[in-house]
Parts: C-alpha cells; structure tokens; sequence
C-alpha cells in the first residue's frame, strides 16, 4: 500500500503563494487517483482538487488559483497555490484512492492578512 508525506506549508501573508509537495512511497502515483483536501479549524474537511491516472484534473472553488500536478518519476503529488487568501488556512492533507483510500498527516497553511 502507499504511504504519503505532504510538506511545504507555512504562514504567508494574503496575496502570497506556496507549493505543497506529497510524497509517496510503497507503491507508484501512477496507479492512484490522487486529492488534495483542506480541513480549517472548526469545520468538515473538504475537497479542494483532484487529478486522475490520465492527468485529467478538477477544482472546487479554488480553480484559477490552485493547481494541483503528479510527477510519476519522483513519486510525488503537487499543489501549487496562489494568490492566497485568509480562508485558505487550513490542514491540507494528500489522498490517494484506488479501491481504498490512503491518507498522509497533513501540512498547515495560514494565510494572515
């Protein structure tokens, strides 16, 4: 099964851009589909984006400001972020589905005004 480490979170300032990186081991990318969610304090976690095994990708409100990418060579999934806005503080944590599901510990993003 695979197991997922994201990284790159931090506090940036309304405006500012950050890029998470999850990190996958014990099986390829390539046969996953793979999510990005979001769970900010207080309230359900979300979906924010996905990216298919054809690389097909989709958004929830973020579209225009997130990107989300795989690189199948160095195992890993991305996010690109910006024009960050003070609701997107939150954990961010990578999924990776295929039949069952597989979760990495998050990274937190806050964004101050």
């Amino acid at each position: 099964q695979v197991q997922l480490v994201e990284s790159g979170g931090g506090s940036v300032q309304a405006g500012g851009s950050l890029k998470l990186s999850c990190a996958a081991s014990g099986d390829s990318i390539s046969h996953y589909k793979m999510d990005w969610y979001r769970q900010a304090p207080g309230k359900e976690r979300e979906w924010v984006s996905s990216i298919n095994r054809d690389g097909v990708t989709t958004y929830t409100s973020v579209k225009g400001r997130f990107t989300i990418s795989r690189d199948n060579d160095k195992n890993t999934l991305y996010l690109e972020m910006n024009s960050l806005k003070t609701e997107d503080t939150a954990m961010y944590y990578c999924r990776a589905f295929r039949a069952s599901e597989y979760w990495g510990q998050g990274t937190q993003v806050t964004v101050s005004s």
